[in-house]
């Protein structure tokens, strides 16, 4: 029989998508083959301590933690920390004598969402241990969380986009007054204000006008330094699943169909709670020339922000079916039962568990071909 790969499955974090992460890695865990993989739970709390699987498998819904085995739910009941030892690829164990047992991994599966998680740290910490993971790499996840600085690559790349403008949190408190007259010029109410590294619509509002305007700055505000402001597009909001490395392939599109309307956007409880206000449909009602041009835009911002293993790109598509515009890229999106990126693989013919076999497969060959360009200085 061939030997189980050990999977590192890390979830939980800091950000405020920190519950989000959990029910993604509950959804791994129950969809990846137990045949070919080894399932480690590996937890960061809120406060960002690391939780061996003994204390991460309690933090799992009860469909997850039933699947994993009795190793799992009996090795490291101490903290953990990644083996800053780059020849040796695994976790060590910490309790109040100090380090102590170690556990090999053959590669980590970061189930991540937004700050200390999707957006280049968590991966530049398993670059600097060598262990292979699961989706972009360092510079893929930083540009890919930021929206300012993903956007300017996407308008390097001759991408669509909405208009927009942004300002830090510092300028805001010194000239709220001048920043509003500037928005107002520029881009006109309704808008959108996003805090502009967050995912999962944390921290959004829509602006009306003045007043809502500064409220929504302030509510940003709480959540990230820098603010990003986006005109009101009127259209359907498609989304698409890319899957690959240096040679990239698009899945059908799908589209968010909001029954009820009153929010004005779709929020984070209409995203992962099930209000019924709101379905998600794919493939998604559009023309194959609109399928065939959202694919080529959605593996063109890929390639953008150089990304790696899985992404998500989010579109606007007016509603007379022809204009089209990038909104942002999800590189870590949401795995959990109602999340667009695996049902859009699913309607593309590619099942939640075969796609988790080729973003490891993904892992492996990144990890591989990064080896073979490493130099070590004497």
């Amino acid at each position: 029989m061939t030997k189980r790969l050990r999977v590192g499955v890390v979830f939980g974090g800091k950000s405020g998508e920190h519950e989000i992460s959990a029910r993604s890695a509950a959804s791994v865990i129950e969809a990846i083959d137990k045949k070919k993989y080894e399932v480690v739970p590996i937890a960061i709390s809120r406060k960002g301590k690391w939780l061996g699987p003994g204390k991460a498998i309690p933090l799992l819904a009860q469909s997850a933690r039933s699947l994993l085995s009795s190793r799992a739910a009996s090795s490291l009941k101490d903290d953990v920390a990644i083996l800053p030892d780059p020849t040796q690829v695994g976790l060590i164990s910490f309790d109040a004598n100090g380090p102590g047992t170690t556990e090999k991994l053959d590669v980590v599966f970061p189930v991540l969402h937004g700050p200390f998680g999707e957006d280049g740290t968590i991966q530049g910490l398993l670059e600097m241990a060598n262990v292979p993971y699961v989706g972009g790499g360092v510079l893929a996840s930083a540009t890919g969380m930021d929206k300012v600085t993903m956007k300017a690559l996407f308008l390097q790349a001759g991408l669509p986009l909405c208009r927009y403008t942004w300002f830090l949190r510092k300028h805001w408190q010194a000239d709220r007054v001048g920043l509003t007259r500037k928005v107002s010029r520029e881009l006109g109410w309704p808008c959108f204000v996003k805090p502009a590294n967050l995912g999962s619509s944390v921290g959004i509002s829509k602006a009306t006008d003045k007043s809502s305007f500064q409220r929504a700055v302030d509510l940003a505000a709480e959540y990230d330094r820098k603010i990003i402001v986006e005109e009101a597009v009127e259209g359907r909001e498609i989304e698409c699943a890319v899957l690959g490395n240096d040679e990239p392939i698009a899945s059908l599109p799908g589209e968010y169909v909001v029954h009820d309307k009153s929010a004005g956007f779709l929020d984070y409880t209409e995203k992962y709670a099930s209000t019924g206000h709101v379905d998600f449909v794919v493939p998604a009602p559009v023309s194959k020339a609109a399928t065939a041009r959202i694919q080529r835009m959605a593996i063109r911002a890929f390639q953008a922000i150089d990304g790696a293993g899985l992404s998500r790109v989010d579109f606007f598509l007016g509603n007379d079916g022809r204009k089209l515009l990038v909104n942002e890229i999800n590189t870590m999106p949401g795995l959990t039962e109602v999340s667009g990126y695996p049902k859009m693989w699913a309607a593309s013919g590619l099942s939640y568990a075969a796609m988790l076999d080729r973003l490891i497969e993904l892992a492996l060959e990144k990890h591989a071909d990064k080896s073979l360009n490493k130099t070590t200085l004497s």
